[in-house]
């Protein structure tokens, strides 16, 4: 296949300045990667940091950089020898979700388990690996995981964001018949609670400071006590536990003041999950807060060994991802969509960018 042909793509050059422009396409894919036809990309609050300011982190943006990395597709061409992510024969023709982080396997990390806290990570759309926003592009057979016939490739993308709420819940090990919060109910704090209900845990709680987000969280976590932006939040939680507090709070809100609630609300020996991307880079809680009531707190960095389990929970609609998704942009309007997610216009929930209209 020839490399001399122009896609579009969406290129982040500075802080708000997304362009959709040539690039030129891929070409045949090298050993052990696969030609991926991309479908479909979600925005993610990690990739809303780095449009909004050029960085996420510590790392800075220094080159024109194709953004995303929640995405699924069907796999354009691969070599006879190339696996997926079970370790099966992957062919072209295969609609897969793509898992945008690429361990190195070697490492000390890797080797006991943990590859998503591998330092040499490869990542897709953080400086300087390139994304997803664009109709084509290569990647490692070992990151493709086929899902059933029948799924489509929204639910498909909306795995990757699933994965990191199953591994959140991993690190926080609720337990039957304990209490747990969730501050923040975008997309994976939703996932949070539904799968919190699904692990037996309640009362559960939910915060937003969008009012639709917080409606839609009693969808997602059936006895789910909720509030308002405009409640307590913290006098709400530790009234309806009688001032005993919940077990398990998850942070899912980008840090600032959703960390020190979210210490307010446990109870002593509670467990505190930090999942969101505080946009500062600053991490700040109250020192007599967590010695007194002897909190833990556990960071997560994206997830580990998910997709078969994601994948499982979708088949059988124990989560309806779509419904995650309210809004769909194409490809030449992505700069439209990142800005109607970063102003969290009316009705955002999640949006998502198709590269092949």
């Amino acid at each position: 296949m020839s490399n001399t042909n122009m896609i579009r793509a969406a290129r982040l050059h500075g802080p708000e300045d997304l362009r959709v422009e040539d690039v030129p396409h891929p070409g045949d894919p090298p050993q052990g990667q696969v030609l991926l036809r991309v479908e479909v990309v979600g925005i993610c609050g990690s990739d809303l940091h780095t449009y909004r300011h050029a960085r996420i982190g510590d790392t800075q943006l220094a080159a024109p950089l194709i953004l995303g990395h929640e995405f699924a597709g069907i796999v354009e061409q691969a070599d006879a020898d190339c696996l997926d992510g079970h370790g099966h024969p992957l062919s072209a023709g295969t609609r897969v979700a793509v898992d945008p982080a690429q361990p190195c396997g070697r490492c000390e990390w890797c080797l006991r388990g943990d590859p998503n806290l591998c330092p040499q990570i490869v990542f897709c759309g953080l400086f300087p690996h390139e994304g997803a926003l664009r109709p084509w592009m290569h990647v490692p057979a070992a990151s493709c995981f086929p899902v059933p016939a029948g799924m489509d490739a929204t639910t498909a993308m909306m795995l990757e964001p699933l994965g990191v709420a199953i591994h959140s819940l991993d690190l926080a090990k609720v337990r039957l018949g304990e209490s747990v919060a969730v501050i923040g109910t975008g997309p994976i704090g939703l996932c949070l609670l539904r799968l919190s209900a699904a692990a037996g845990g309640g009362p559960l709680f939910a915060a937003d400071r969008l009012p639709w987000r917080v409606r839609l969280a009693a969808d997602f976590g059936p006895s789910t006590a909720y509030c308002t932006p405009d409640t307590d939040f913290v006098q709400a939680v530790l009234e309806a536990t009688g001032g005993r507090g919940v077990d398990v709070a998850f942070e899912a809100a980008s840090g600032g003041e959703a960390l020190q609630q979210a210490a307010d609300i446990l109870a002593p020996g509670g467990r505190l999950i930090a999942v969101g991307v505080d946009e500062d880079d600053r991490f700040v809680l109250r020192h007599s807060t967590l010695r007194r009531k002897g909190l833990t707190i556990r960071m997560v960095r994206r997830m580990k060994h998910s997709y078969a389990r994601a994948i499982h929970l979708a088949e059988h609609g124990q989560i309806d991802l779509r419904a995650l998704v309210s809004h769909h942009y194409p490809l030449e309007q992505a700069p439209q969509a990142f800005a109607a997610n970063a102003a969290y216009r009316e009705g955002v929930v999640k949006v998502a960018v198709d590269c092949q209209v």
